[in-house]
């Protein structure tokens, strides 16, 4: 497994592989959710292509009182899982290498981007959006894979695929969950004990409400049964159609239930999907 730090290592790597290149952008810290999201790009390349993981934690997509300082970064560990999962490459650079210290040109989608997450993290998806783009140029990937756990973040980034013409495939993986139902996510290892007890729960409130009739009910029965969580603080819970983002007017159209929720140290957010009802 190729692991490269600069641009220019990398560079030199993918000139060796001009066929099907399938990236896994990640900002390490990973767990099983991420060798599912790997273990995919590996059988999406075929015989003849790579998969490649990119690891980098990325500083335009913290707010100034989140957690990058903090944020856990297990390189060694990483590296294992990568390997084990069966990627080919490793994309692992430090800031300065991804950011000029003058860097002044940035990518921002202006329509998505202000809704769910976007409303409490202001900049949030100029950054993502950004260094993606950057990692797009870089590793030049036919195909991208992301987990709809995130479903803002993968509906922004099919619209700046789109928009911006990248010739990159979005390949969206559905959310790898815990035995119990919680999400697989890097901040799960802030929770307490207790508060892992309880985090499941978000997944059950959402798919309890999910069955109501109208949009208003969902979201109605959705943030009762989050509200009633032991120490949970609710940023949000809205029903949305899956496409644009925008409040889901009724059932005849397919939608997503999105909630974001603090629980202690950690913000855990969640979706599932809301099918067509008759």
């Amino acid at each position: 497994m190729k692991v490269a730090k600069s641009i220019a290592d990398f560079r030199a790597w993918r000139k060796t592989h001009p066929a099907r290149v399938v990236l896994v952008p990640t900002m390490g810290a990973l767990h099983p959710g991420h060798a599912a999201l790997i273990r995919s790009a590996r059988k999406l390349a075929g015989r003849r292509g790579a998969a490649v993981v990119s690891i980098f934690v990325n500083p335009t997509q913290f707010g100034p009182k989140e957690d990058f300082s903090s944020y856990p970064r297990p390189f060694r560990k990483d590296l294992s899982i990568c390997r084990a999962a069966g990627a080919d490459a490793v994309f692992a650079p430090c800031v300065e290498e991804i950011y000029a210290g003058d860097a002044s040109v940035t990518v921002d989608e202006s329509l998505l981007s202000h809704a769910l997450c976007g409303r409490s993290r202001p900049g949030h998806f100029r950054g993502v959006c950004t260094v993606v783009a950057k990692l797009f140029l870089i590793v030049q990937p036919t195909h991208a894979v992301f987990a709809e756990k995130d479903w803002q973040q993968l509906a922004i980034l099919r619209r700046m695929v789109r928009d911006l013409n990248f010739p990159v495939e979005v390949v969206a993986h559905p959310t790898i969950r815990e035995p119990d139902g919680l999400a697989m996510s890097s901040r799960n290892a802030y929770l307490t004990a207790g508060e892992r007890s309880v985090a499941p729960l978000i997944q059950e409130a959402l798919r309890s409400a999910a069955s109501k009739k109208s949009p208003a009910a969902v979201e109605a029965s959705a943030k009762k049964f989050l509200s009633a969580i032991p120490g949970a603080r609710l940023d949000y819970v809205e029903a949305v159609d899956a496409g644009s983002l925008q409040p889901l007017k009724n059932r005849k159209s397919p939608g997503r239930l999105a909630a974001a929720v603090f629980l202690g140290k950690a913000r855990l957010i969640d979706n599932i999907a809301l099918p067509v009802l008759p």
